[in-house]
């Protein structure tokens, strides 16, 4: 905040800009620099998720996206309950990655949705099966946040996001949360297209019919429906896709 100088007043130093918030590549950037420059060494912890989240002034899902992209380069590994290393360097490894300037066109976020829908259908199911209350709280959460982002003319990308990593990891398997972790936000269709903008039914209507494809989700899985939990995510994200399918036919036939 800027203080108002009285006269006689010394001139106050002034305040830095602050830089934009969310910046996953900013912080991918920096402490890649930080390791490439030896200030974090072989063999060293890197700083803890809230650490990172004060020091970055992002989300805990911002950082842990990072992070995953750190160690999808092979930079650092993760140690389960102890924390996260810088890695000794070796041989670049061959590994899936998604860039993000890979999803620039709707036909790149259909060929990813038709990846989600194999994936995280299974992940409903298994999710059904292995739930518990606390999984359900979670959900129950984001469900809530993205209702309330819509009633605040958001575009409820993090709850969204949110509500399917929450579904990943009810399903006691770790890889399918570390693989929505690395693939992040963009996963979302509307991160990278207007899905929500060109929608015909509109803005508002596209994302309350969101919602409650999410609920339905949610309903299955609560119910230890495991086929239903199944076919609900699969008709969420099949919908998706539709929706992006007949978009592109549409602006083919303008052009």
């Amino acid at each position: 905040m800027f203080s108002v100088k009285t006269p006689g007043e010394a001139a106050a130093a002034p305040v830095p800009a602050r830089r934009p918030r969310g910046l996953v590549p900013e912080i991918v950037a920096t402490l890649e620099a930080d390791i490439r420059a030896g200030r974090l060494q072989v063999g060293d912890k890197l700083p803890t998720e809230s650490a990172l989240v004060e020091r970055f002034e992002v989300s805990r899902t911002v950082v842990r996206e990072a992070i995953s992209r750190l160690q999808a380069s092979g930079l650092v590994e993760t140690r389960h309950g102890i924390g996260t290393f810088v890695r000794q360097a070796s041989a670049p490894e061959p590994t899936f990655r998604i860039p993000p300037q890979d999803l620039a066109t709707a036909a790149d976020v259909i060929a990813l949705l038709e990846l989600r829908i194999s994936l995280e259908s299974e992940a409903a199911s298994l999710a059904a099966q292995r739930r518990d209350d606390s999984h359900l709280a979670a959900m129950l959460a984001a469900l809530s946040a993205f209702e309330a982002a819509i009633r605040a003319d958001s575009d409820a990308v993090p709850s969204d996001f949110q509500f399917h990593v929450e579904v990943a990891r009810a399903t006691g398997n770790r890889y399918y949360a570390d693989l929505m972790a690395y693939l992040g936000t963009m996963i979302i269709p509307r991160t990278r297209l207007r899905t929500a903008g060109d929608a015909p039914e509109g803005r508002l209507a596209y994302l309350q019919r969101v919602h409650h494809e999410h609920e339905s989700i949610y309903f299955a899985i609560r119910d230890r429906d495991a086929e239903a939990a199944r076919a609900a995510m699969r008709t969420h994200l099949s919908n998706s896709r539709e929706r992006l399918r007949r978009a592109q036919a549409a602006e083919a036939q303008r052009a």
